[in-house]
């Protein structure tokens, strides 16, 4: 397991790009050393390797299973300290801001501009000695169901997450996805209640999806919604599966998903001109997608497995770059989504030395 790690952060050194990454429920780790720093591209998702994707799809970066070393490791057993969410100060204007532009948005929903839209802000945490192998493991155990990341690429920079959120599955003409939504933090009481507002946040999105998919596909089968959580914080899942259609193209499929209504909004054009516009910032990768494309390494048949790139933050020299958002629908209340938006920014703040 050290020799695995050790490898990592010598190629780190070398400024060479590379991924390092963990499935959900899974205790093997995965890494891509691309053996040059060449930047690669996605042109029709035909290609191999390991894609991660902006926001907006302008940026497709590769890192090409045929020229990277592929190693893996298992998950040895470690212990870190958890860092309280008491140790973070509130930042008042940024608090407004995010209020303001979640009033707006419910305004606009009101106005029948679009039905959901989801608001994102982002926040910069002062690091202290850090390091990425150590986040990472530390990530892997605080949330072991979600898809732990680290990708580097000199040209791009370091990112990391764990989203709980999967794009999509395709091995052959079959394909897996999920529909997620609603925020709760995690409490001791036993039962799960919802308000209406994330039940409906959650229909919008399966509504969606399935929608789309039944344009590629041949048979779109949908399970009941259900409870999840990802370390401190629940959510609503339903699991959306099917068979594609033989003439549907990978490339076709990621463009009727992406980007979701759990990362964008509905109607989804009239949504992303919205967060443009009001967000303030650019999300670049964060709410993107990033997996497997086309790879054989991790099973025995060639497959893709994409996840949402959510629950991230970029490392820029001696700071972190957090990204979080919420989704907004009518019954929106401005204070309780901050409060959701906070609530998601500890996801990475929990394992984070500050200054």
């Amino acid at each position: 397991m050290n020799s695995f790690f050790s490898k990592i952060k010598k190629h780190k050194e070398h400024n060479l790009p590379f991924v390092l990454y963990s499935k959900p429920n899974s205790k093997t780790f995965f890494g891509l050393l691309q053996q040059n720093n060449m930047l690669h591209t996605i042109a029709d998702y035909k290609e191999k390797g390991f894609v991660f994707a902006s926001f907006d799809e302008k940026q497709l970066i590769l890192i090409p299973e045929s020229e990277s070393e592929i190693i893996t490791a298992e998950q040895e057993e470690s212990t870190f300290e958890n860092i309280e969410a008491e140790n973070f100060s509130i930042d008042e204007a940024a608090r407004e801001h995010y209020k303001a532009i979640v009033e707006k948005g419910v305004e606009a929903i009101k106005n029948e501009e679009f039905k959901k839209v989801v608001l994102s802000r982002r926040e910069e945490v002062q690091l202290a000695d850090f390091d990425f192998v150590h986040t990472f493991q530390h990530l892997k155990q605080i949330y072991p169901t979600t898809f732990v990341y680290c990708f580097f690429h000199p040209q791009i920079g370091l990112w990391m997450g764990a989203t709980p959120e999967q794009l999509l599955k395709a091995n052959g003409n079959a394909f897996e996805t999920m529909a997620l939504a609603g925020t709760q933090k995690a409490n001791l009481e036993a039962e799960i209640l919802w308000e209406q507002k994330e039940k409906d946040e959650q229909q919008y999105v399966t509504d969606f999806i399935v929608k789309r998919l039944r344009e590629v596909a041949t048979s779109v089968n949908v399970s009941e919604p259900y409870n999840t959580k990802a370390g401190s914080i629940w959510h609503i899942k339903t699991d959306i599966s099917g068979v594609l259609n033989p003439e549907s193209t990978l490339e076709e499929v990621i463009d009727t998903l992406h980007p979701t209504p759990a990362v964008c909004g509905l109607p989804k054009k009239k949504a992303k001109t919205f967060i443009v516009e009001n967000e303030g910032y650019d999300r670049t990768f964060y709410t993107g997608f990033l997996g497997e494309l086309n790879s054989s390494f991790a099973s025995n048949a060639v497959s893709s497995d994409l996840f949402v790139n959510l629950r991230s933050m970029q490392i820029k020299q001696n700071k972190a770059i957090l990204y979080m958002g919420c989704g907004i629908t009518k019954e929106s209340i401005p204070e309780k989504e901050w409060e959701e938006s906070v609530n998601k920014s500890m996801t990475m703040k929990r394992v984070l030395k500050r200054v």
